[in-house]
């Protein structure tokens, strides 16, 4: 009789444990918050390479390009993240000093908005498509609101410049701030990959740290395709990098494959993770980003397609935000998407829409 008493109070027991385990292992699902994808409304359609940013409780996305309306780099706000409309532009015009560098400049490309000692500031890129002769320059304004009496965007001019001889690009500008505050500006596009300088107080290139960072390029494959004539080979496509800083790490979020082509665009989202702001970058796998390394984070469905040119808003009262853009699977028309990222495991989890 005690060794059956015994014998059932161990089974129960093992049951009770056994139980215990699996709520333990469905809480731990259950605090995974699956991403939510919002569905946008408005004057969402033809934004690019959109970057967002938050004043009181206004969302402000500044994308490439000319403006519907004219100008340069529309903005679109939005009171819930869902309904959407314009409400004015960056520049009335490309300023003169970009026109007598590069002659050819048509838009102005790749808005970086954050908020920076007291100022919002906008690096932006100009350049020709296919070509390394390319500018970042900065912006700054007081204000996000179109209805202040402080608003007015202020041309700084010229951060950095990329030539012909120069193994990089100087598009697709990225701002972070390191663990002591201090500046960077991360960019880049195709040629060796995603570059880093150092920045000065003032937003400027450092003074005293002119190395160039080297953060993450593509690996060539064996059955490299040639080059499409007058561009660098489609095989080194890597752009819009995109860090943020969460937990003990910065993640460095990029393009790869290749965008604005419609129907034949084939961007998608990767990730890698570092402890310092400039690197190493390594995936999921270990694998270093400079190597070629990179975890999948957005890729195309049925209908959506080359969903990239993402920017990210880390909002301490609320989700975190990823933004990009993604081509309409039947028009091959670009429109703005907009995912809560999930991080567990330490690592991002976003969602493209299936509307």
């Amino acid at each position: 009789m005690t060794l059956t008493v015994s014998f059932s109070v161990f089974m129960h027991v093992r049951v009770v444990l056994l139980w215990m385990a699996f709520a333990l292992m469905l809480a731990g699902q259950s605090s995974a918050q699956a991403p939510h994808v919002y569905s946008l409304s408005g004057d969402v359609a033809g934004t690019h390479d959109p970057s967002i940013m938050k004043e009181g409780n206004t969302w402000y996305v500044f994308a490439t390009g000319k403006a519907p309306g004219g100008g340069q780099f529309a903005v679109r706000c939005s009171n819930d993240l869902e309904h959407w409309k314009l409400c004015g532009h960056v520049f009335d015009e490309i300023p003169t000093w970009i026109h007598e560098r590069s002659p050819g400049t048509k838009d102005l490309w790749a808005p970086d908005v954050s908020y920076v000692n007291h100022e919002y500031r906008l690096y932006y890129a100009y350049s020709l498509f296919g070509k390394n002769t390319s500018g970042i320059a900065l912006a700054v304004n007081k204000t996000l609101d179109f209805a202040s009496p402080d608003y007015k965007w202020i041309d700084k001019g010229l951060v950095l410049e990329s030539k012909t001889e120069d193994n990089f690009n100087a598009i697709d500008p990225n701002f972070i701030a390191d663990k002591k505050g201090n500046g960077w500006l991360c960019f880049g596009s195709f040629w060796d990959g995603i570059k880093m300088r150092r920045l000065d107080a003032d937003g400027m290139l450092s003074k005293s740290d002119p190395k160039l960072y080297s953060l993450a390029r593509r690996a060539k494959p064996e059955d490299a395709a040639p080059a499409p004539p007058n561009l660098p080979p489609n095989w080194q496509a890597i752009e819009a990098p995109f860090i943020v800083r969460h937990g003990d790490y910065f993640y460095l979020f990029t393009s790869w494959d290749l965008c604005c082509r419609g129907l034949k665009s084939t961007y998608k989202t990767m990730v890698g993770r570092a402890k310092e702001v400039n690197g190493p970058y390594v995936d999921e796998t270990g694998k270093s980003l400079a190597d070629g390394g990179g975890s999948e984070l957005l890729t195309a469905n049925s209908r959506w397609l080359g969903p990239g040119g993402e920017s990210l808003l880390m909002d301490p009262k609320g989700p975190d935000l990823i933004v990009f853009h993604a081509y309409d699977a039947t028009t091959g028309k670009p429109s703005m998407q907009i995912s809560t990222i999930d991080w567990t495991g330490g690592w991002p989890h976003a969602a493209l829409g299936t509307q």
